[in-house]
């Protein structure tokens, strides 16, 4: 297990890897986390992964992925075609792209949780620990009908520059989306609230993780 270590080398930028089954999967779980530390660090190596998008859907991911990685020193987005919804029973060519990643070496990942209640969360989120098996993980939350919210762990407080940056790039990016009764700044804004209450943030909001392992 490696020891969570932020801190950053004059010649090493931090690397991070985010995946996502879908293409606001990343945005929902951990934009503003993503968005605070490309103004926390001089320079942000970022592999952005979506599995699971095509035609409309992967224009938006990449149009979202633009938005929020415009600051990040090198940044490289993926975007997956995998059937959404069927996820466990492509499992097979899904294993077989996360051993391709086998090479990377991020410094911290970020993925699903393992308890999420869609079944193309979770298969991500196994094949994340079963792939990296040394290093810091945090597994972020969607909230969704299923209502599967937990007790996360860990907690990123968000000034209100980065929770309201947040919003504004997944509702400028997901035309898509908007049709669904839950997909609203209403949504995304209480579950920031929530957890910046439950950490004391200074601006009452914060995304939170899930952290199984983690070396200090």
């Amino acid at each position: 297990m490696l020891a969570l270590n932020l801190s950053q080398s004059a010649t090493a930028p931090l690397k991070i890897l985010c995946l996502g089954s879908h293409s606001d999967d990343i945005e929902i779980g951990c934009g503003g986390t993503i968005l605070r530390l490309l103004s926390d660090f001089r320079s942000l190596d970022i592999v952005w992964i979506v599995f699971g998008a095509s035609n409309e859907r992967e224009r938006e991911a990449r149009k979202s992925a633009a938005l929020f990685l415009s600051q990040a020193g090198r940044k490289e987005v993926i975007v997956k075609s995998f059937r959404d919804g069927f996820f466990p029973f492509e499992g097979p060519e899904i294993k077989n792209y996360f051993e391709e990643l086998k090479g990377t070496s991020p410094d911290l990942i970020f993925t699903h949780n393992r308890k999420d209640a869609h079944q193309d969360h979770r298969l991500i989120a196994e094949l994340t620990w079963n792939t990296f098996r040394n290093h810091l993980i945090l597994e972020y939350e969607i909230p969704k009908y299923d209502g599967d919210l937990g007790q996360p762990s860990l907690f990123v407080p968000l000034d209100q520059e980065f929770y309201e940056k947040k919003i504004r790039y997944i509702m400028e990016a997901f035309d898509t989306q908007r049709a669904k009764r839950w997909f609203d700044k209403e949504t995304f804004l209480a579950l920031m609230r929530l957890r910046g209450m439950e950490c004391v943030a200074p601006s009452g909001h914060a995304e939170a993780f899930y952290c199984r392992k983690l070396v200090l």
